[in-house]
């Protein structure tokens, strides 16, 4: 239930489902209250303007991705760990395992084993049985590396793992069953790494930040206010922006439920 609610209670927090439920306040009340119809209307389109404009995207989300940018070569360790959430599983009309932007963990884990930086690939998570379905995602996810050429004798699938809180214990039982050293290369995106790695620290798991699927680079926070044409667009709304601010405040909000449950 907890993971049901979880996904459910927040819709109405984040921009898009707060301004529906303003916008549905203002239709409840607009014949009889019109004021309250006009301030909702009014919050509802504010909540919009500033979520898709592209100053507020990028700086929510470089406030996350920046925290542990790392300072040089990452080092060696035991294993490397990605995490879940980026991989549909190949049901028709798939021809094959599909990638989401998040997709990126599972090819940055894949090349840093390529680059030697560990032995072992982890591949952390499972599948909501009424969120989509197929096999557990550690399972598509040993597809893809393998096919960027992770031998099968490299990988670790991690298969029952539904949150990231439970991402951390998986991962640390499975290290201490197979005495591998907790010294890991964490693998997640960029906006989740502050959030992930507060958690695997927390499990006595020396995890080393090794984020990717980056949405704010510098080019793009040049790019802001770079011409006219630019500054025009980014004040314009932006779907994809919204998405983005939207992702943003998810971890934010992750971090408060986590941190209130005693999991950071």
């Amino acid at each position: 239930m907890f993971l049901f609610l979880s996904k459910l209670l927040p819709i109405f927090i984040y921009p898009l489902g707060l301004s529906c439920l303003l916008m549905l306040v203002a239709l409840v009340t607009l014949w009889k209250r019109p004021k309250w119809a006009s301030a909702a209307i009014a919050s509802a389109l504010v909540i919009l303007l500033l979520s898709s404009n592209g100053w507020v995207a990028n700086g929510i989300a470089q406030s996350l991705e920046w925290q542990h940018l790392p300072s040089g070569e990452l080092p060696n360790a035991a294993a490397i760990v990605v995490l879940g959430g980026g991989t549909k599983p190949a049901i028709y009309p798939r021809p094959w395992v599909d990638v989401s932007e998040a997709g990126d963990r599972v090819l940055y884990g894949a090349e840093l084993y390529n680059q030697g930086k560990a032995p072992i690939v982890i591949l952390s998570g499972g599948r909501i049985e009424w969120k989509g379905g197929g096999p557990p995602e550690a399972e598509d996810m040993a597809q893809i590396v393998r096919a960027m050429g992770v031998p099968n004798s490299a990988i670790l699938q991690e298969p029952n793992s539904l949150n990231t809180y439970q991402n951390a214990v998986e991962v640390r039982k499975l290290l201490e069953a197979r005495n591998i050293e907790k010294r890991v290369l964490l693998v997640t995106s960029a906006t989740h790494m502050p959030r992930s790695l507060r958690i695997f620290q927390r499990q006595g798991i020396d995890a080393i930040p090794a984020p990717t699927d980056f949405l704010v680079s510098q080019q793009e926070l040049d790019e802001l206010s770079e011409s006219w044409q630019s500054v025009t667009l980014n004040i314009l709304p932006d779907a994809y922006r919204l998405q983005q601010t939207t992702q943003s405040l998810k971890e934010y909000l992750g971090t408060i439920i986590y941190r209130l449950r005693g999991w950071l």
